[in-house]
């Protein structure tokens, strides 16, 4: 499917695409088109009572037909009123359960993505495919598609009322509409084109935006501020000549749409009046046919509009499809989602590349027996948090194999492997929720009182206790307002709670100050004690006691043994070792 929507009036296969999501709404579409086919018919039969009501009764003085006439045309308007709420309430209550429907299926479709997914793709612009976008698609169907048919209905209607009461008078008044059709093709071109423009630098507005919000520390440290703010200003000067081209077509279309039908009301006018001096006209022919007009210039004149709305429903649709047809979904074809899991790990030759062909592990091979802490250790790029993310299945290994208990982690079910690991990361994320809901992510099977239990345990419960609100303390956007090491203490009590086989730290000490480490060590021991786990280390004065270190470098697998055994081949853990150690007195 092509990126946007160009060349068609409208994309036929995304038309046809969108219409499958108003299918468990069939009554109400179905409802609706009725309420838009009535209402095309009502205004063209007001008008030929109007006719009537001249011709046939004021002229011929016949008073009792006439107030039949003037309160049949007040039933008319009293129910025009009511169809015309009952079909814009229903037009946009089927838009927002269809855009329902799309946005929930979209950000389903979006969590389950792999993560390389979200490392190529900017989080503003998937922003946009989940909210202006979608929002876009619902005008389709609230002022775009029902409208359409609505327009074209009334067109056809009316035509036909005035080839039956005149068709002479219908070819005067038709004369000037070749050149109003012609016109409106060339400004849906034009317009269509600056629509395009306009959805792709809503984008990245809000691709900008986001990624500056986030890094706002970073702007402000180096003093970028007014350099951004001028580039904040070219791309939103380019959104507004996208929409000042829209203002253009606008504003030179309605004008000639307005110049013909004074155009057609003239002829009107003259023909009619030599009509009715003729005999071949009425005056209440004439009085119709005004009427007429109006009616045959606004919808072809509101049919530009609609099919903009529609045309940049497609644009917008087309945009959410893309996502919705992208395939970067993680292999999950694993049987096993109740296999009791003891925590043995095995890598058995593990190569992987973020990119194709620049491989950052290398035939990596180790064993990690059940309850053992495994440290890795290395410089940055060496291939540490790869191991981690390849276990964990966000990223698929491209060759060699992964097992846990002798079982290839292929098959396990996704949702069971990411149940019995649990990942600590050097930078904690927390949702703008309460504590306990950041604990515990709404897992409705965690009670409050195991927090409770788990926040003693791990030493992390005095300092809850003193927030206020404590455990309802609202942390706000990214836990902002706390320190990192109490960030960190909570991303503990959460791996605790969920209580993983396989507990995995990645760089979880790191740039913390000399207190919280303490506090954070006492946690690793408790978290770690009966648990298989996994720590990559920063620092080397913290992973002394586990049962086995590994040496990573460029990727692959250098040493590997104890602290001491390590020590004494010296090799590189000993050099790295005596660099942080002299490091460290000469602070």
């Amino acid at each position: 499917m092509s990126k946007d929507v160009t060349g068609k009036a409208i994309d036929s296969k995304v038309l046809k695409r969108t219409m499958k999501y108003v299918k468990p709404f069939r009554s109400a579409f179905y409802s609706t088109l009725l309420l838009t086919v009535l209402l095309s018919l009502m205004a063209p039969i007001r008008t030929y009572l109007i006719k009537v009501a001249v011709d046939d009764k004021i002229q011929t003085g016949d008073t009792q037909g006439l107030k039949e006439i003037v309160f049949a045309l007040f039933l008319l308007l009293v129910l025009h009123a009511g169809l015309q709420f009952l079909q814009a309430f229903l037009a946009n209550w089927l838009g927002q359960n269809v855009i329902l429907n799309i946005r929930k299926r979209l950000f389903k479709h979006v969590v389950s993505f792999r993560l390389k997914y979200f490392d190529t793709t900017p989080i503003g612009s998937l922003v946009t495919r989940v909210t202006s976008d979608v929002q876009t698609i619902a005008e389709v169907f609230s002022s775009g598609l029902l409208n359409i048919v609505s327009d074209l209905l009334q067109l056809s209607v009316v035509l036909v009322f005035m080839f039956y009461i005149n068709w002479h008078l219908t070819l005067i008044v038709l004369i000037p509409v070749p050149i109003l059709i012609f016109s409106t093709i060339l400004f849906k071109r034009a317009i269509k084109t600056a629509f395009i423009e306009v959805r792709k630098h809503v984008s990245k507005i809000n691709t900008f935006i986001q990624e500056h919000v986030t890094g706002m520390n970073i702007v402000q440290i180096f003093n970028r501020e007014k350099e951004e703010i001028r580039r904040f200003k070219e791309i939103n000067t380019l959104h507004r000549d996208a929409w000042l081209k829209t203002v253009w077509a606008n504003a030179v279309f309605f004008p000639v749409v307005e110049i013909l039908s004074a155009t057609s009301i003239g002829l009107l006018v003259w023909w009619g009046a030599r009509g009715v001096i003729s005999g071949y006209a009425k005056i209440g022919d004439i009085m119709a046919f005004i009427l007429f007009v109006h009616m045959i210039y606004r919808p072809i004149r509101m049919l530009a509009d609609r099919f903009n709305t529609l045309q940049m429903g497609m644009v917008a649709a087309n945009r959410v499809f893309n996502v919705l047809d992208t395939d970067e979904h993680i292999t999950n074809e694993g049987k096993d989602s109740s296999i009791v899991v003891k925590g043995q790990i095995s890598f058995n030759d593990v190569w992987f590349a973020y990119k194709e062909e620049n491989h950052v592990l290398k035939g990596v091979s180790f064993d990690v027996k059940e309850g053992k802490t495994l440290a890795l250790v290395g410089a940055t790029g060496a291939g540490k948090s790869s191991v981690i993310n390849v276990l964990t299945k966000f990223y698929e290994i491209d060759k060699g194999s992964i097992c846990i208990d002798n079982l290839n982690i292929n098959d396990f079910t996704l949702q069971h492997l990411r149940k019995v690991t649990a990942v600590v990361l050097q930078d904690v994320f927390l949702f703008d929720d309460t504590i306990f809901n950041n604990i515990t992510l709404r897992d409705k099977t965690i009670s409050k009182e195991q927090v409770v239990a788990g926040a003693k345990l791990i030493g992390v419960h005095n300092f809850i206790s003193s927030l206020d609100g404590n455990y309802d303390y609202e942390v706000r956007e990214r836990g902002a307002i706390l320190s990192v090491g109490q960030r960190q203490l909570l991303a503990f009590l959460r791996a605790y709670v969920y209580n993983p086989q396989i507990l995995i730290l990645d760089e979880a000490t790191s740039s913390i100050d000399t207190e919280s480490e303490r506090l954070i060590q006492t946690a690793i021991e408790k978290l770690t004690e009966g648990r298989t786990s996994i720590v990559i280390a920063h620092r080397l004065s913290t992973i002394q006691n586990a049962d086995q270190i590994i040496v990573l470098d460029k990727g692959e697998k250098i040493e590997e043994g104890t602290h001491k055994e390590l020590l004494s081949a010296d090799g590189y853990y000993k050099k790295l070792y005596d660099y942080q150690f002299k490091t460290a007195q000469n602070a």
